[in-house]
């Protein structure tokens, strides 16, 4: 097992944990705490070594704790090492959940909501006070003659001439322009023309 403890890294990891997957820092805080604990039972170990024995009893009983420390350290990897093994498990199942999540953002977007942004960008507003009414109901105008227009073609009960038809396209298209056109010119002006 290589696990490399840097108490520096440590401190650093903690730092820098708010971007990190929630797996991952559990991942960093069981292989902390693995760390202290096997720091713990070497240095139980070492302890060992400035214990005299007198007798061949102590020296068993040495050899025995030495043992069940060498066990604990043993038994305490073994546990890092399946934890790991389900870290990986929940690792890819956040992935897996932050690509879905991409893959939503990235959808491609309704007519509607192109016609929005288009509005928004052109405009170089957003949606709100006195414009953001407006361009509603502009957009429920719309949204009515293209309604009446598909229902009236469905349904058959009106037969229009294809120039009426781009009257009404053209009329539909010109509120928009117009009220952007509205919109630029500031309060007040009068447009004229001059010839030279």
């Amino acid at each position: 097992m290589n696990i490399s403890w840097d108490v520096t890294s440590g401190i650093l990891r903690r730092m820098n944990a708010g971007g990190m997957l929630k797996s991952t820092q559990d991942r960093m805080e069981r292989q902390e705490e693995t760390q202290k604990q096997v720091e713990f039972f070497e240095k139980q170990k070492e302890n060992l070594k400035n214990v005299s024995c007198e007798s061949v009893e102590e020296i068993a009983e040495k050899l025995k704790m030495f043992q069940s420390y060498e066990d604990q350290i043993t038994s305490i990897k073994a546990a890092y090492n399946q934890e790991q093994m389900f870290h990986i498990l929940d690792e890819s199942t956040e992935r897996g959940e932050q690509i879905a999540e991409a893959v939503d953002k990235m959808e491609p977007k309704t007519p509607e909501e192109r016609l929005e942004e288009l509005v928004e960008e052109a405009l170089g507003t957003e949606d709100t006070g006195e414009l953001g009414e407006i361009m509603e109901e502009i957009e429920e105008v719309v949204e009515e003659l293209t309604e009446e227009t598909i229902g009236e073609m469905v349904d058959g009960a009106v037969q229009e001439s294809t120039e009426e038809l781009a009257e009404e396209a053209a009329a539909a298209e010109a509120v928009p322009e117009t009220l952007a056109e509205e919109l630029r010119t500031p309060e007040g002006y009068v447009p004229f023309d001059v010839r030279l």
